[in-house]
């Protein structure tokens, strides 16, 4: 799934914290929300060095974009979750300093499940893998 697709599949999901998402849609929508809360601040800045008669309309516009985004970027951290079968409270260990974030990019980065899983069906749509008798022991 490349980048577009991604941001087009999370926003037509915009509040939809079932199912599974890819790794990629996950990491392709975090890359276009990291340069909405980055890009538009420097852009702003760059617009108003020698302007510091208030509040932009640029500064404006980007907390209604980051509160409109807030929702699918954690819909979407949901769905990756239950993509590696972890339930979507795990997202609330983010509260926990520095090993909660940790925790949350290690489940982010890990491969989901292979198959369908208690959340839903395998977005890659793959079959499941059989790993032999000693996978169980």
């Amino acid at each position: 799934m490349g980048f577009g697709a991604a941001i087009k599949s999370v926003l037509s999901k915009y509040a939809t914290f079932s199912g599974r998402a890819r790794r990629s849609e996950f990491w392709w929508f975090t890359l276009f929300f990291l340069l909405i809360i980055v890009g538009i601040p420097v852009l702003n800045a760059a617009l108003t060095a020698t302007d510091r008669t208030g509040t932009s309309p640029l500064a404006v516009v980007h907390g209604l974009v980051v509160l409109a985004l807030l929702i699918p970027s954690l819909a979407v951290r949901v769905r990756r979750l239950h993509d590696a079968e972890f339930s979507g409270w795990w997202i609330l260990i983010a509260f926990i300093p520095f090993v909660g974030a940790l925790t949350l990019f290690v489940l982010s980065v890990i491969d989901g499940t292979h198959g369908p899983n208690k959340y839903g069906s395998d977005p890659k749509d793959r079959e499941p893998q059989n790993l032999g008798p000693l996978a169980y022991s």
